[in-house]
């Protein structure tokens, strides 16, 4: 795993949207499409917001896969991640070739999760974009995660830390407001991807931080499992990395 310090988290979103940018291009001139993943919440919003700002992406040929969604909410409230997507990315960018959402009211969670399965299956992912929970967990896949499924969309259920955590970032009033399942993308799915870059900037991720990088590979931390992929960055502010060894 390639690991990338800036002073602030401005620097680090922008020097992550930029791989992935460059990475994007490379792609479609390559295959003539692109398909990726992007994450949500507070950690993404320099990322996304220079990532939204680069030139000469053709967004026509990029296919967007979503990490995850709360069972239970639907797509205009506040919290939902869905909305965040569309305004924050697909509303700035103009029109996707395709963009395949867990549209959690569209059946029941197994239905939801059988119809996304089938749709990336079709798609491999070129760049995933992502972060890393206070807890360590890897899209919604709470510790200890699951490390063996194979199927790429999941039904799982939301620990306490990450409950709080969503409703400290401001998303919620009140932790018993944050749903207690989700729809998330599962661990070995995520890891299919051929590039994985993070960002994870703010103190409140620098346990995790630390775990992600210097621990062994547990689903007690979820991230970690990373240190097993062939083409991962993350890219983390001076806050992030305070507790690493070493420079």
């Amino acid at each position: 795993m390639q690991v990338f310090k800036s002073p602030n988290k401005r620097e680090s979103g922008q020097k992550a949207a930029a791989q992935g940018a460059a990475l994007i291009k490379k792609t479609i001139a390559a295959k003539g499409t692109a398909n990726i993943i992007l994450a949500t919440g507070a950690s993404q919003f320099e990322m996304l917001g220079a990532l939204t700002a680069t030139e000469a992406i053709d967004w026509s040929a990029v296919t967007l896969f979503h990490l995850d969604e709360y069972i239970g909410l639907d797509d205009q409230h506040p919290a939902s991640f869905r909305k965040y997507l569309r305004e924050r990315f697909e509303a700035k960018v103009g029109p996707l070739k395709n963009a395949f959402y867990v549209e959690t009211e569209s059946g029941t969670p197994e239905e939801v999760c059988q119809t996304l399965n089938e749709q990336i299956q079709a798609h491999p992912i070129d760049i995933c974009f992502a972060g890393i929970g206070e807890n360590g967990h890897l899209a919604f896949n709470d510790p200890p995660a699951d490390f063996d499924t194979e199927v790429p969309y999941i039904v799982v259920d939301l620990d306490e830390d990450c409950r709080k955590q969503q409703m400290g970032e401001g998303w919620f009033p009140t932790i018993d407001d944050v749903p207690r399942q989700a729809i998330s993308m599962g661990i070995r799915q995520i890891c299919k991807s051929k590039t994985i870059i993070l960002t994870v900037p703010d103190d409140r991720k620098a346990q995790a931080v630390k775990g992600t990088l210097e621990g062994q590979v547990s689903n007690l931390v979820p991230a970690s499992i990373l240190q097993n992929h062939d083409d991962t960055s993350i890219y983390l502010d001076a806050e992030s990395a305070s507790l690493l060894s070493g420079d």
